[in-house]
């Protein structure tokens, strides 16, 4: 049965909607956590593509991969990371040592065909647990043009790992979310039924005989109904004095005032006079929420890292890129002048530098450079492009998950955000302006030391 309390009544109400509320909450979020997840994979195996591109080299009529790449994953034997070369006849041409033992049938499930040159490809084997990048190039030796497909596949266990611990931490703050809110909404409405409290006191009172009228102020919505009941004790008064001499008038008056006192005690105020109430606690609830997401930060602080040369990541990601772009011609200035050396993770500058570049060569027209500076502790790299540019009003905004200034090119939106991200985490800095050559400048600031 309904419970007769106002009090009771709404935390019932909350009781059963706040599972609800969270429960979607926390399954949006959960599927937000988990796409972002995989775009990050995306970008990481991209990048790893680039890696085996740079390192690829022309031994006759045909392309040798040395069996030591920068990677040192793909020389260690179900490494979790694979590499594979497939020719335009899908024949398996090279696979990395780690592959050695890779079952025959998730190498035959692997997609190669449909793939045009410079067209890429990312997906999900889930009955393996990998997931897989595909690029196709065209690479022309001894005067003939040959197609490839290089694959890249990386277990899928760090993800889940990931997604198993978000999802923990995610239930745990909403867990704990609920039970902070009911504890607020019983103090708030405790509060907010005080008013009837009071109104209870003074109508026993009345009852007893300790006072004639209401008094005090009442909240609005209370108040009409005390005026009200005033007026009605008073009528109900000078009906009395009218009918003082008469016993039979004197037991209908006192009829009439308990009657009304009682259907007053039993009916309080109506549930539609507290909805407004209901209303501001999910307005409050909705807050809430919105506080606990934004504070991963994370803070991120500088990990202990040994010192890496940055010239030679920028000219295998050159080399890399050069093949990549090859039919736009790009020409590439480098200025690295300087044995300049980072205390910054590889993969991270990798990452963050192979991001920074595909974007000038993906919107440069025919020229890139590149060149360093030092000042104040801190090393200096501009990037530049001599495309179309980025417009003042977007230069924050593309630094944005998700977020781009050109919908026509393909990518996900997150590059300069992963950038921003790993530039964050040493102290760093990323600032757009405008290149000599025309198009965008994009410079790299990060402390030396």
């Amino acid at each position: 049965m309904m419970p007769r309390a106002l009090r009771a009544r709404l935390l019932l109400a909350s009781l059963l909607l706040l599972p609800v509320f969270f429960g979607l909450t926390g399954f949006a979020l959960q599927q937000a956590f988990h796409h972002s997840l995989e775009a990050a994979e995306e970008e990481r195996l991209k990048l790893q593509v680039y890696l085996i591109l740079g390192a690829a080299e022309l031994q006759g009529d045909r392309i040798m991969i040395p069996d030591s790449l920068q990677e040192p994953r793909y020389a260690q034997v179900e490494s979790g990371l694979y590499g594979f070369l497939h020719d335009s006849k899908d024949m398996l041409v090279w696979y990395s040592e780690s592959a050695k033992l890779i079952s025959d049938a998730l190498v035959e499930q692997l997609k190669v065909d449909g793939l045009n040159t410079g067209d890429s490809r990312f997906y999900r084997l889930p009955e393996h647990g990998v997931f897989v990048y595909q690029f196709a190039l065209l690479w022309e030796i001894a005067g003939r043009e040959h197609n490839y497909v290089f694959t890249v596949l990386e277990s899928d266990s760090q993800v889940k790992t990931e997604q198993k611990a978000f999802n923990a931490q995610l239930w745990g703050w909403l867990g704990a979310a609920i039970f902070l809110f009911l504890l607020v909404e019983t103090a708030l409405i405790r509060w907010g039924l005080k008013p009837l409290t009071r109104l209870a006191g003074d109508l026993k009172r009345i009852e007893l005989g300790q006072s004639d009228r209401l008094t005090g102020e009442y909240p609005t919505e209370v108040q009409a109904v005390t005026d009200n009941f005033n007026l009605l004790i008073s009528n109900e008064r000078l009906q009395r004095e009218r009918y003082r001499n008469t016993l039979g008038d004197l037991a209908h008056s006192l009829k009439t005032p308990l009657a009304v006192i009682r259907g007053a005690r039993q009916e309080r105020l109506s549930f539609d006079e507290y909805q407004t109430l209901v209303t501001d606690q999910a307005g409050r609830m909705d807050q809430i929420v919105q506080y606990q997401l934004s504070r991963a930060v994370k803070s991120q602080g500088r990990t202990l890292a040994k010192k890496t040369p940055v010239a030679p990541i920028i000219e295998r990601m050159v080399t890399a890129l050069n093949k990549v772009y090859r039919d736009k011609n790009i020409g590439v200035e480098l200025t690295l002048d300087g044995e300049y050396q980072l205390p910054a993770d590889e993969r991270d500058l990798m990452e963050l530098l192979g991001n920074i570049l595909e974007n000038a060569y993906k919107y440069g027209h025919s020229q890139v450079a590149v060149c360093f500076s030092n000042g104040a502790g801190m090393l200096q790299i501009d990037i530049a492009d001599d495309g179309d540019g980025i417009s003042p009003g977007l230069r924050q905004t593309i630094l944005k998950r998700g977020e781009r200034a050109d919908t026509s090119a393909p990518g996900q939106g997150i590059g300069l955000s992963v950038a921003v991200d790993i530039l964050s985490s040493y102290d760093g800095e990323l600032e757009i302006g405008e290149s000599t050559l025309g198009g965008a400048l994009f410079t790299i600031r990060m402390p030396l030391n």
